[in-house]
């Protein structure tokens, strides 16, 4: 059964939602038949490479708030990570592109090492403050994946991987995708959300019923024909 997933490396609810499927994918059945793929999605397509200014404030004036009010969001936000095992620090936030950052996780995936890069993309960026766009950062997190870092860097000065993550997003928006993180079973259903793992559990289940039905229980047996003959 394929899982894909579009998320943003710069997007609180999209690392939240990578543990909370963790978890549901563990208590799965079928958790040894499931494949992960990670696909791309900007939150902010436009974003410069690196935004200066206090991140409360800006998340303030994005949304009508004042700053007061933006810090408590990010406070919020902090303790319910924290129920997840995730170590939030918002005041080290570097917000900038994230396109190279989508560009790697690609690579990855030709190496087997995507969920490794994910997760290192993501903790450095919302626990560690490193900056998505700065290239040396992105060579020193893909050799910590795992990756070879003349590969990553020869990556980084190309334009390879570009139209994947653009096929990834034009792929979410033929969804309709607004929001992410958003889970799609066998590209048959799809939740939107970080839900709590058990609403998770419920999808993965019910995306295995769809493709895998029950076996037939035989109740009566006789005489037939079979492919060896009568």
């Amino acid at each position: 059964m394929n899982v894909e997933i579009w998320s943003d490396i710069a997007c609180p609810w999209c690392y939240v939602g990578k543990r909370r499927f963790e978890a549901a994918l563990e208590r799965f059945e079928h958790r040894d038949a499931v494949t992960v793929t990670w696909r791309s999605f900007e939150l902010d397509p436009n974003a410069p490479a690196e935004r200066t200014g206090d991140y409360a404030a800006m998340l303030a004036r994005k949304y009508g708030m004042t700053p007061e009010e933006g810090q408590a969001k990010l406070d919020e936000m902090t303790a319910m990570a924290a129920g997840d095992g995730l170590d939030f620090h918002f005041e080290r936030l570097r917000s900038g592109n994230t396109f190279d950052g989508h560009r790697l996780l690609h690579l990855s995936a030709e190496h087997g090492l995507q969920d490794a890069m994910k997760e290192r993309l993501m903790r450095a960026y919302l626990t560690e403050g490193e900056l998505m766009s700065d290239h040396e950062t992105l060579v020193r997190l893909g050799t910590d994946a795992g990756l070879d870092s003349g590969e990553v860097r020869a990556m980084l000065a190309s334009d390879r991987f570009a139209a994947d993550v653009r096929a990834d997003e034009e792929t979410a928006y033929g969804f309709g995708v607004q929001g992410v993180p958003f889970f799609v079973v066998d590209r048959a259903m799809g939740a939107s959300g970080a839900h709590p793992p058990e609403q998770l559990l419920e999808l993965l289940r019910r995306g295995w019923a769809a493709r895998a039905p029950e076996p037939i229980t035989v109740v009566a047996d006789g005489d037939s024909c079979g492919v060896d003959g009568c």
